[in-house]
C-alpha cells in the first residue's frame, strides 16, 4: 500500500498540478523507487492511495503504446523496453482518499481491498537508499516476531517534534519492542530520538485501532493508534533499517536525495560531481 494522496503543500507551486510523488530524482519519479523496493521485497500486488489531481501516477504505471511505438520507430528499442517494463513491475490498483486527513485515514481508505492478511505500507515522503530492499528488511522482522513492525530512523533531538517518536527496549540488534509511541512530541518531551517513518508491516488486528485514532490538527496519524494498540497488550516492533534515509517530504530532504542519486547516476554522475566541485557559492 503506497500512500500518495496528500496535497504536497510544502512543494507549491509545482505540486499544484504535479503530484509530489512524481517529482524526479534525476530521471525516475520518487514513487517508482517505492514500487521497485516493494517488488524487490517480494510484494507484487500494489494499492496506491491517491487523491484529486493525481492521475499522472496512474498514467506512469500504465502502458503507453504510442510512446513505445514512437521509440521503436526511432530505433530506440532500449528506451521502449524500459518504458514498457514500468507497467509490468507489479499489479496495480488505485483507491482515492476522499479528503486529505492523514496517513491513518489513507490506510483505512484502502483497507477493505487488502483482505484479512498482513500488508506493507510505504509513502513517497521517505526514500531509503539501501543495499537490501527496505520493506524486505521489515518483512524479516515481521516473520520472526509475527507482530506489526515500523521503520525507525534516528533524528536530532531538536527535530523530534516533526515525527512520530517511540520508546521501548532493544530486544536484538536494531530491533525495538515498542512500549510507547508519540506523534510530534512537544520540544523537549520526546522519549528518544527514534523516529518512526511511514514504512510499516501492519496486521488485521491493528486496523480497529486506526479506526479509533483521534485526530491531531484535523489529521489522523498511525503512531497514536500504535500507542493504543500497545496499551491494550499488543506487541509492536520497530527496526532501525540499514540504509541512507532521505525525507523527500521536505524541500531540503528532496534536494539532498536529488544530489545523491545524481552523483550515482551512470550517465551523468561523473560530470555532475565535477560541476559540484566547480561551484563557488
Amino acid at each position: 500500500m503506497i500512500l500518495a494522496a496528500g496535497f504536497g503543500t510544502r512543494f507549491l507551486p509545482v505540486s499544484k498540478a504535479t503530484p509530489k510523488e512524481m517529482l524526479a530524482l534525476v530521471d525516475k519519479p520518487v514513487i517508482q523507487y517505492l514500487v521497485e523496493d516493494a517488488v524487490a521485497s517480494g510484494l507484487c500486488e500494489i494499492i496506491i492511495v491517491t487523491g484529486k489531481n493525481k492521475r499522472a501516477i496512474e498514467d506512469h504505471f500504465d502502458r503507453s503504446h504510442e510512446l513505445e511505438t514512437f521509440l521503436e520507430a526511432k530505433g530506440k528499442k532500449d528506451l521502449a523496453d524500459m518504458v514498457k517494463k514500468i507497467s509490468s513491475l507489479a499489479s496495480f490498483a488505485y483507491v482515492r482518499q476522499k479528503e486529505q486527513k492523514g496517513t491513518a485515514d489513507a490506510v483505512r481508505a484502502a483497507w477493505p481491498f487488502v483482505g484479512n492478511e498482513p500488508f506493507a505500507v510505504t509513502s513517497g515522503d521517505d526514500i531509503v537508499e539501501s543495499g537490501s530492499p527496505v520493506l524486505g528488511q521489515l518483512v524479516k522482522v515481521y516473520e520472526k516476531y509475527r507482530a506489526p513492525v515500523t521503520c525507525l530512523m534516528r533524528v536530532p533531538m531538536e527535530e523530534t517534534n516533526k515525527y512520530g517518536v517511540i520508546d521501548g527496549k532493544e530486544v536484538s540488534p536494531g530491533v525495538w519492542k515498542i512500549s510507547r509511541a508519540v506523534e510530534k512530541p512537544a520540544p523537549g518531551k520526546a522519549p528518544t530520538n527514534l523516529a518512526t517513518i511511514t514504512k510499516f508491516i501492519l496486521t488485521p488486528d491493528f486496523i480497529p485501532y486506526l479506526k479509533k485514532a483521534k485526530p491531531l490538527n484535523g489529521e489522523y496519524y498511525i503512531p497514536p493508534a500504535m500507542d493504543a494498540y500497545i496499551k491494550d497488550g499488543g506487541a509492536f516492533y520497530g527496526y532501525e533499517v540499514k540504509g541512507q534515509w532521505y525525507d523527500c517530504g521536505s524541500k531540503l530532504g528532496y534536494m539532498k536525495a536529488a544530489a545523491h542519486f545524481g552523483l550515482r547516476h551512470p550517465e551523468i554522475g561523473g560530470a555532475f560531481r565535477e560541476y559540484l566541485k566547480s561551484l563557488k557559492v
